[in-house]
């Protein structure tokens, strides 16, 4: 009994169809979602070998990748919007470091003014005693 053969319809729709999800940003199976053939062979979930005799839809995947300056629109976009988030990143690290060491400093002269202020209270209860010099 001979191995089932496979299903070149079925095949060549499945590689179909991951490139096209790789080239519009969409990938569910590969992890970088780059347009390579290798990520074409991971997102279409068929062993290297079934894939690597479609030449024609390699090469064509390739032409069409090339043809968006192998970036996919919307990975385009979600790296310029990660730039965008990490500039504002920064600038908030930037604005917290500011209020943490303005806070510092308020909480030094409340600690200083809160002594001065025990002080205070301590030479006028003091005073009212009589037991400071007047």
């Amino acid at each position: 009994m001979g191995r089932r053969p496979r299903d070149e319809e079925a095949d060549r729709a499945a590689i179909r169809a991951a490139a096209d999800r790789l080239l519009v940003g969409t990938p569910l199976h590969s992890q970088s979602g780059k347009l390579t053939a290798s990520e074409l062979i991971a997102e279409s979930e068929l062993r290297r070998d079934v894939v690597y005799r479609r030449t024609d839809l390699i090469q064509e995947f390739q032409a069409r990748a090339k043809a968006q300056d192998s970036t996919p629109t919307a990975m385009q976009e979600f790296a310029d919007e990660n730039r965008q988030l990490s500039s504002e990143d920064d600038d908030l690290t930037v604005e917290l470091r500011q209020k943490q060491a303005k806070n510092k400093t308020m909480r030094m002269i409340i600690a200083e003014l809160s002594l001065e202020l025990e002080q205070t209270k301590a030479e006028l209860a003091g005073v009212c005693r009589g037991d400071g010099a007047a």
